[in-house]
């Protein structure tokens, strides 16, 4: 459904992606923020079901920086391996590629984020940092708890696992303390990764339920 594509950053950086448009006309746009995984299969996956749900999908591959075209699977040395590219995040230069993606599409409609893991993560800092958004989403970002102070400027929703092991129920209530405009919701015996159907960690029931709020935020805001 979909295809590759070139973004430029402001910065002159180009970086690739993976754009899928819907089969008739559309209003609105989603962003979607990888994994460590790269903008691997189940990321294309994810832009090609916005896609069939009347959305443009765009999908910067924000690990241009550190190594280009880096794809993963889900195996323990590839978990293992793919890590090198958090150890030291340059957030600044990761926002500098997401806001390319937003500028690609922002002159076609409204624009949502939504990322998921490390990108969970990313999708929050681009609702309290970069411009042209109408809403964002992030699943199981582990990271949020420390931008917990920043607010939003766009209605944002976050997804989390109980038994996730990276993301202590503690941080999630830390979250919803500081943020409470932010629309958060915990998923019972939910691991990390529960969203992912190629992963051993999918839970496919909380999937579903979260996959369907993500669709009906948008539905509300990207208009």
């Amino acid at each position: 459904m979909g295809h590759d594509i070139t973004l430029t950053a402001d910065d002159g950086f180009q970086l690739g992606g993976y754009r899928a448009d819907p089969a008739g006309p559309t209003t609105a746009s989603v962003v979607v923020i990888q994994e460590i995984f790269g903008v691997n299969h189940h990321i294309r996956a994810v832009c090609d079901r916005f896609a069939a749900q009347g959305y443009r999908a765009v999908a910067p591959a924000i690990f241009d920086r550190i190594e280009r075209n880096f794809q993963s699977g889900y195996s323990p040395e590839e978990v293992a391996a793919a890590r090198k590219f958090i150890a030291a995040p340059d957030w600044d230069a990761t926002l500098r590629d997401v806001q390319a993606a937003i500028d690609s599409v922002k002159d076609e409609g409204p624009v949502g984020v939504i990322g998921f893991c490390f990108g969970g993560t990313v999708a929050y800092l681009a609702a309290t940092r970069l411009n042209g958004l109408s809403a964002a989403v992030g699943y199981y970002g582990g990271a949020i708890v420390k931008f917990a102070d920043e607010f939003p400027k766009v209605p944002t929703q976050l997804h989390f696992g109980e038994k996730d092991s990276g993301i202590p129920l503690t941080d999630v209530e830390t979250i919803k303390a500081k943020r409470p405009e932010v629309d958060v919701h915990v998923y019972l015996e939910a691991q990390h990764g529960f969203g992912c159907d190629e992963r051993a960690s999918f839970d496919k029931q909380s999937s579903d339920r979260a996959w369907q709020r993500s669709l009906d935020f948008f539905a509300t805001y990207l208009k």
